[in-house]
């Protein structure tokens, strides 16, 4: 999932101070998932909102809202259509591709982001998660035991391992496990420790990267 996390207040706060009513839109997606940016924390966004200008004596309406997934314009159009009229800027709770998706379907309203995307991560545990995909295009998981070496490698190895690990733990971070090792430990639990004697590993990058045509998904709706 996309993790991210709220900007700070004082940044938020400065952005929609010319504004007096406000769409505190949120995402019931990723940053629900990762409770950054779902129901609870729009509802929260907006009473610290109304609280800040309650102190300065200022007026301000905020209006809550949460789509399915801000990043489809399906999701989102029709209930920004049915606001058109009850708001004068949109304060996004969900990811970058959420902000842009909304930006691209009104572009004459003010759309501003709530949250700074931080990467393509999982849970460890309660409250914390761990980058975990580049979304480079080219996965080669299957022959890696389901570890990434391009993102869990703290150098991005993607033939390992460097050497440089002591009692697991990388060089470069000490309390960051070496991705490669457990890599190793993971073929050869599996019994695939073969992989690692073929030859080196190559990544076949995009060329043109950033966009995913399915034509077979276009023709579908066209018929």
């Amino acid at each position: 999932m996309i993790v991210a996390e709220r900007k700070p207040m004082e940044e938020i706060l400065a952005e929609i101070e010319d504004f007096q009513k406000i769409l505190v839109l949120g995402c019931k997606g990723c940053t629900t998932v990762c409770c950054s940016g779902g129901p609870k924390e729009v509802e929260t966004l907006s009473t610290l909102i109304r609280m800040d200008r309650k102190q300065k004596g200022k007026e301000v309406e905020t209006l809550e809202a949460s789509t399915e997934l801000q990043c489809e314009p399906e999701s989102v159009k029709p209930m920004l259509e049915n606001l058109a009229n009850q708001y004068d800027v949109v304060l996004s709770m969900a990811c970058g591709a959420g902000v842009q998706t909304v930006a691209k379907l009104f572009p004459d309203q003010r759309v501003f982001p709530a949250l700074n995307t931080n990467f393509t991560g999982m849970a460890e545990e309660h409250g914390v998660w761990t980058e975990a995909c580049l979304a480079c295009g080219d996965c080669i998981l299957g022959k890696t035991a389901g570890i990434c070496p391009v993102t869990r490698c703290a150098k991005g190895l993607l033939n390992g391992a460097c050497g440089g690990a002591s009692e697991g733990k990388c060089e470069v971070s000490k309390d960051r496990p070496c991705a490669w090792q457990e890599i190793y430990h993971g073929l050869k639990r599996l019994n695939l420790l073969h992989y690692l004697k073929e030859k080196p590993q190559v990544k076949a990058w995009p060329i043109h990267p950033g966009k995913v045509v399915r034509e077979d998904l276009r023709q579908e709706k066209a018929t």
